[in-house]
């Protein structure tokens, strides 16, 4: 996310683009993994349930 930007590269830490990019980032994970995780779970498959194996 931080590539698709721009300038967010060259963004330091108190630069507003820096944590805006990286809360847009944090949000398009979190719309990604949620609808993921629910259906890995809906069938079993969640992540407790892989880690039994280990």
């Amino acid at each position: 996310m931080v590539l698709t930007v721009p300038g967010a590269m060259d963004a330091g830490l108190g630069d507003l683009l820096f944590w805006g990019s990286l809360a847009f980032s944090l949000v398009v994970a979190f719309c990604v993994t949620v609808p993921m995780n629910r259906w890995l779970i809906g069938r079993g498959r969640g992540h407790a349930v892989v880690h039994a194996y280990h």
